[in-house]
């Protein structure tokens, strides 16, 4: 393409609008950090008079901190330059963390709030649609370039920046195919809430598709291929079909057969790739939804790659999403003064892929594989990964590792056949420690896992993992498996805790006669009156409709929406979580001791 992929535009222009010398007479308020700036000078002045606390009484520290100082207010003029310097001196490497610790007479100077100095940094790039900047909702600039380059990398026809999470990306392609009131789509059950509110947003009735269960883990993953055909063909006027790919657990398979069914029904497929922006980046990672057909694809830029905190993005390719209409629910979902260094993080982390390529991704998978290698060493834990790869583990009945599950059991549109390597899922293979308690011994000890829940653990990794992470992890585990063992009473065996298929819970209830889908379920922005409600004990909700949403988070995909009734299995699934420790949002009581619903 015309552009060179080893710029970053939008990165380059923050820069040289910070290094312009340029006075701000517009918005944000604390004119790029200058605020703050003033109260570190008091704070420097009084260090310097020797007004002091006793942390800088030492001369040397003065002078190291005025030393910091004057590093950190030195400026380049010419923002490409500074880019470039940047990357050649490895300076991202140097960030120097200034805390500003209390002076006396800090009541009056406000040292005690100044910002750290890294953070300061990032302030003089945080601008608004000036000259020079321009506009997320018309790029003609730097910003359009900026996607122009991310579509070129993902492999999209046209890419989006978004500066709320998925979750604007869900929302927006939701209100695109529902252009009309009570259209009806496609939706894979087990999504994210943020679907559920899309779905609120547009009026639309939704055929909930029952997800296939890996019969190894009792995950659910995505539906099958037979249940998509089964659906598109009993509701041909549906608007499209929104999956999943991959799930909270890195678990997946080929969308391409899916992607076929849709478009020969005229339907565009939508998947909701959150965890999976880095796919189809490196030959050991799993193909990319845009490379097996979907239409419309939501990526969390910075979930899995580099990018700042709810940067993420929208990649769309084909003639069946109205891209005008697109662009206008874009404007409604995303705020009107979008954050510029999230957006140049997301020009950043596209860079990174489009000059390193694979190359990126060594360091982290390189740990990855360290730290399974250093997993197998320690027979009580257990990995998770789809029934082919389980073939090249011990025998079965090895201590600490699940029944394989022999590759020619599975289905052929089985809905677990890749596996994201950078999730590493674990789980205590004796069943003492439920997935909660693992992950609060592995908080004990430094290591902060993704998720849990009642049986596994999600470890993620990424392309900014090292080999001294799982170090620290493994030694982690070590020190778990040596403490519960003497915990246990000599010669006690705890029972292997193993799910079954059969014990899967269904997050929905409308089943009809053995179809693997529901009938088409009305959502709405009305809400239920207070006075129509009422509390109840969860085990008295049984049979009842919830007037609120029941959402563990992570991975934040409801187990009950408003309006649905509660079935005998999702109330015991409700307080399972419960017990075992699951936080969730949605619910009034957060205890999950009571739920509201809909008197009747």
């Amino acid at each position: 393409m015309e552009h060179k992929s080893n710029i970053a535009p939008l990165y380059e222009a923050l820069l040289a609008y910070r290094d312009s010398g340029q006075r701000s007479f517009h918005v944000p308020g604390h004119k790029n950090g200058q605020v703050y700036r003033r109260l570190m000078e008091q704070v420097d002045q009084q260090l310097l008079d020797g007004g002091v606390s006793d942390n800088y009484r030492n001369e040397g520290e003065v002078e190291a901190k005025a030393e910091v100082n004057r590093r950190l207010n030195q400026f380049v003029t010419d923002g490409k330059e500074c880019f470039r310097q940047d990357e050649e001196q490895g300076r991202g490497n140097e960030i120097v963390e200034l805390t500003v610790h209390s002076v006396s007479g800090s009541d009056e100077s406000g040292a005690d709030v100044v910002p750290m100095s890294a953070f300061l940094e990032m302030m003089r790039l945080d601008v608004t649609e000036i000259s020079g900047t321009d506009d997320l909702h018309h790029p003609e600039g730097v910003i359009l370039e900026a996607q122009r380059l991310a579509a070129d990398c993902f492999g999209a026809e046209e890419s989006f920046f978004l500066v709320g999470g998925s979750t604007a990306g869900n929302l927006s392609l939701l209100l695109t195919v529902c252009n009309e009131p009570d259209s009806l789509v496609l939706v894979q059950r087990n999504v994210h809430k943020s679907v559920i509110h899309g779905l609120m947003l547009a009026g639309a009735r939704a055929v909930f598709l029952e997800p296939w269960v890996d019969p190894a883990s009792g995950l659910a993953v995505m539906p099958s291929l037979e249940t998509v055909q089964a659906a598109v063909q009993a509701y041909p006027e549906a608007k499209g079909v929104l999956v999943t790919l991959p799930n909270y657990y890195g678990m997946g398979a080929d969308l391409t057969p899916i992607a076929e069914v849709c478009h020969e029904a005229g339907m565009p497929l939508l998947v909701d790739e959150a965890h999976g922006a880095h796919y189809g980046q490196h030959p050991e990672l799993p193909a990319s939804a845009l490379s097996c057909g979907a239409d419309g694809v939501v990526q969390s830029t910075h979930k899995m790659l580099s990018a700042l905190t709810m940067g993420a993005m929208l990649h769309v390719q084909g003639p069946r999403l109205n891209r005008s209409l697109l662009r206008q629910r874009l404007a409604m979902v995303q705020s009107s003064s979008p954050s510029y260094p999230v957006m140049a993080s997301l020009d950043l982390a596209r860079r990174l892929l489009h000059v390193q390529g694979a190359n990126a991704f060594t360091a982290g998978l390189a740990a990855v594989k360290a730290f399974k290698r250093g997993l197998a060493e320690l027979p009580r834990f257990g990995l998770l990964q789809p029934g082919q790869l389980l073939q090249q583990e011990p025998p079965a009945g090895a201590p600490g590792r699940p029944e394989a599950v022999p590759a020619a059991a599975l289905p052929l549109a089985a809905g677990y056949t890749a596996q994201d390597p950078f999730k590493a899922v674990i789980y205590d293979g004796t069943g003492v420690l439920s997935g909660y308690g693992l992950q609060q011994q592995l908080e004990a000890r430094g290591c902060v896992p993704e998720m849990s829940d009642e049986r596994y653990v999600v470890l993620l990794f990424s392309l900014g993992s090292t080999l001294c992470d799982v170090e620290h992890l493994l030694q982690a585990l070590r020190q778990i498996s040596l403490a519960q063992e003497q915990i246990q009473s000599p010669g006690e065996q705890s029972q292997l805790f193993t799910k079954e298929a059969a014990n899967y819970i269904s997050t929905w209830n409308n089943f009809q006669g053995g179809t693997p889908f529901s009938e088409p379920i009305p959502f709405t922005l009305q809400p239920i009156m207070e006075e129509d409600t009422t509390e109840v004990s969860i085990e008295n909700s049984i049979g009842l409709r919830s007037a609120e949403m029941v959402i563990p988070y992570p991975p934040g995909i409801p187990l009950v929406y408003a309006g649905e009734r509660i079935s005998t299995s999702m109330s015991a699934r409700i307080k399972l979580l419960r017990d075992e420790g699951a936080r969730f949002h949605g619910v009034s009581d957060t205890s999950l001791q009571s739920l509201k619903i809909i008197r009747e």
